[in-house]
């Protein structure tokens, strides 16, 4: 199995953060949530830590991180778990140190996205979230 860890970084506006994978890789092009894999025997609030920093520069504090969601689908590996958090606190500014592009959208926009599979229930359950 592999388990991958994600934040859905929530602007003070509401709206939410989104990175495009770069060209010529699995899903390239596709807009996902930040985040990435955890390592053996790594916390999930620490992976997503680490990951934030390496891919968007920015810092955050695990007790700032929320369960909100899980995706699971098969992968080359046996089946992917994709873990989301939100986040509404993270010191620096976000940039794309590891994709094509970031973007802020509204959470009803997201579902507009082109996506890889595991992150469109995400989006949903986001979108779902931000209605009530």
């Amino acid at each position: 199995m592999l388990l991958v860890v994600a934040a859905a970084l929530i602007a003070g506006d509401g709206s939410i953060l989104v990175q495009q994978r770069r060209a010529g890789g699995v899903h390239g092009g596709l807009w996902e949530f930040p985040g990435g894999k955890c390592e053996r025997g790594e916390a999930l609030r620490d992976a997503l830590v680490r990951e934030l920093g390496e891919e968007l520069g920015i810092r955050v504090e695990a007790a700032a991180l929320e369960p909100l969601a899980f995706a699971a689908e098969p992968h080359r590996a046996g089946e992917l778990l994709l873990l989301l958090f939100t986040c509404r606190e993270w010191q620096g500014e976000p940039r794309p140190l590891d994709a094509q592009a970031l973007r802020w959208c509204a959470p009803d926009d997201l579902a507009a996205l082109p996506m890889p599979p595991a992150d469109v229930p995400l989006a949903r359950a986001l979108a779902q979230r931000a209605r009530r």
